[in-house]
């Protein structure tokens, strides 16, 4: 017997809106980065790679409704999908002249079946007549605007490298809130210097801005990264999976209940991973996430109620 789900899950999610199993395709539409390209900055941030957090499918198929289509049809054939959620996933995805962004962002709608967007990128990435855009797809599409966060600490932003401060990102979730456009949130729980108690501040932080999704990821170290260079000289441990499982659940009992928790894991591949083994496990990081629900008979939101009197 499967335990109770101490969280709203996507799958759940979306299955009370359409009435169906839909199937997130990831896309790597050949994207940039300002952190990356020079315009704010030099190296990007430090965990991340040369694939921009995405698949790297790009370099090997260049067009999107490709691997949108083979996406399709794999996760069809896996987990018998019948609807699907175009995913912008790799590197900043609204940094490019409006006009390649709506031809991009209209061609993958064009496939049968798509049922809308998720628009992964960077807050200060996100000018209004890009959010104007996304909004007029939203009239007749499902359009989720993902935000990269990470941390409600300017210094820790400082220290990764990020390019962008906690002022920019909640400027961006007000300005796509005033489009009525959704917000996924991403956060990284065991940043370096991160404590509990940033944890549970990004939490607090989060809830007042009512996003309406967000992605939990565990730091991992991936070779090739400045990150890789703190861990192999002693300047960073990554966090054990307990600790990361008890950071989840403290982290969730702030949020609102309403809000839909995207992942409770980062997906690093094997190949690129220095640290720590544990990360690849996916379904190990779940079980001891619920453990832990059980373990503190608690669930999402439990403190939001409190926190928010």
């Amino acid at each position: 017997m499967k335990p109770e789900l101490r969280y709203r899950d996507l799958n759940g999610y979306l299955r009370e809106r359409f009435g169906c199993r839909v199937q997130k395709v990831s896309l790597d539409a050949g994207f940039s980065c300002p952190n990356r390209d020079g315009a704010k900055g030099r190296g990007g941030c430090s965990y991340c790679n040369s694939r921009g957090s995405g698949t790297g499918a790009f370099a090997l198929e260049p067009d999107v409704r490709t691997q949108l289509k083979k996406g399709i049809e794999f996760y069809r054939r896996r987990y018998k999908a019948k609807k699907f959620l175009a995913y912008f996933q790799s590197f900043s995805n609204t940094y490019a002249a409006l006009d390649r962004l709506e031809r991009l962002y209209t061609s993958v709608l064009e496939e049968p079946d798509v049922v809308g967007l998720s628009v992964g990128t960077r807050p200060d990435c996100v000018e209004e007549e890009k959010l104007d855009l996304l909004a007029r797809i939203a009239e007749t599409k499902t359009v989720w605007l993902e935000l990269g966060l990470q941390s409600a600490s300017d210094e820790t932003l400082l220290c990764i490298n990020r390019g962008h401060t906690v002022a920019d990102f909640a400027d961006a979730v007000r300005n796509a809130h005033a489009r009525g456009l959704p917000v996924c949130t991403h956060v990284i729980l065991g940043l370096p210097g991160e404590e509990r108690e940033h944890v549970l501040r990004t939490a607090e932080f989060c809830a007042d801005l009512k996003i309406e999704g967000l992605k939990l990821h565990q730091l991992y170290v991936l070779r090739g990264t400045a990150l890789e260079r703190d861990y192999l000289e002693g300047r960073y441990e990554p966090l054990s999976l307990e600790q990361y499982a008890e950071w989840a659940v403290e982290f969730l009992e702030f949020i609102p209940p309403w809000t839909v928790v995207q992942r409770l894991t980062g997906d690093p591949d094997r190949k690129e991973l220095a640290a720590p083994a544990w990360a690849v496990e996916k379904n190990r990081i779940r079980n001891a996430v619920f453990e832990v629900f059980e373990k503190r008979n608690t669930r999402q939101g439990a403190k939001y109620a409190c926190a928010n009197k």
